[in-house]
């Protein structure tokens, strides 16, 4: 019999993102930068500067979207948003992903039960967001109309919560 010892604290809730465990210990970027899943997420971090504000105290939830996410935009949109001179665009597009608050999938779903059906936010980059929870599972509509699907919550951190999603949210162009 083999046992694994880690450092850091995982609960036994926190799920693995990218075949990594999750440290409640840790920050979003610190996990994020574990998650094979999360690459694309972590170079436009990086490249809208954002990296100390996701470190910072939060507490925030965030929508991660998987590298599948980011390559499912038309082609040539990742990378020309990485460019600097799009840091502008990149930086809205990211922060439409962040609530200022911490929401677990449990708080989303009575949320929005208690708003009949779909609860809306607003990002830290001004979007609005239409959150809705049926049959255990979170949909997330953006303003440009686009839909993801929440597909790993509850994904703790040190300064808020992750919530793994299949598209990336798009504000109103």
């Amino acid at each position: 019999m083999v046992l694994a010892f880690s450092t850091g604290l995982v609960s036994a809730a926190n799920p693995k993102v990218g075949g990594a465990a999750m440290f409640e210990d840790k920050n979003i970027v610190e996990n994020a930068m574990n998650s094979k899943d999360h690459t694309t997420l972590v170079a436009a971090v990086k490249a809208a500067g954002l990296v100390d504000t996701l470190q910072g105290k939060g507490p925030f939830t965030v929508f991660a979207p998987t590298n599948e996410a980011f390559a499912a935009l038309p082609a040539g949109t990742v990378e020309n948003l990485l460019k600097p001179d799009n840091k502008d665009m990149l930086v809205k597009i990211l922060t439409c992903h962040v609530v200022a608050a911490e929401a677990l999938s449990a708080d989303v779903s009575k949320m929005a039960m208690a708003d009949g059906g779909t609860h809306e936010v607003t990002t830290v980059g001004g979007c609005k967001l239409w959150l809705t929870a049926k049959d255990g599972k979170i949909m997330i509509k953006d303003e440009a109309g686009g839909t993801a699907m929440v597909t790993i919550a509850d994904v703790k951190q040190s300064n808020g919560v992750i919530h793994v999603v299949d598209h990336v949210l798009l504000p109103k162009m």
